[in-house]
């Protein structure tokens, strides 16, 4: 029995920094978390210059708002497993 999971180091997500905002309907954020680093993302908890995405949960707080401000491409749920399907 092999527990070392899997980390993708291609993909759409791939070394890329993921920020999480607002409550998602079909993962927890530890959940989502551990997702994206399978996924070879860097969940973050803060938004910067230096982040790829903003996962849009139900009711973001500011950090969506700054995302906006900085111009960084924030994705749906939606969008997100679509992604994660590729």
């Amino acid at each position: 029995l092999d527990l070392v999971e899997t980390v993708k180091t291609t993909g759409p997500l791939s070394g890329k920094t993921v920020v999480l905002t607002g409550t998602l309907e079909h993962y927890g954020r530890p959940e989502i978390e551990a997702l994206l680093r399978r996924l070879g993302a860097h969940p973050s908890g803060s938004i910067s210059k230096k982040t790829d995405f903003l996962l849009l949960g139900k009711d973001p707080g500011s950090k969506y708002d700054k995302a906006k401000e900085l111009s960084i491409k924030v994705i749906s749920e939606a969008e997100f497993i679509k992604l994660t399907k590729a």
